[in-house]
């Protein structure tokens, strides 16, 4: 258990934080109608 929680863990949450930090800057480098919402009709 003091493995997973010394080893494995941190790795999670940093492979998360990284996932997220790309999405976030991947949003930056869309096109602007992109980022709106998709039209109704």
């Amino acid at each position: 258990m003091s493995f997973f929680r010394t080893t494995i863990l941190p790795m999670l949450i940093g492979i998360i934080f990284v996932i997220a930090l790309f999405v976030v800057t991947a949003r930056l480098w869309l096109p602007g109608d992109m980022l709106a919402p998709a039209p109704i009709s």
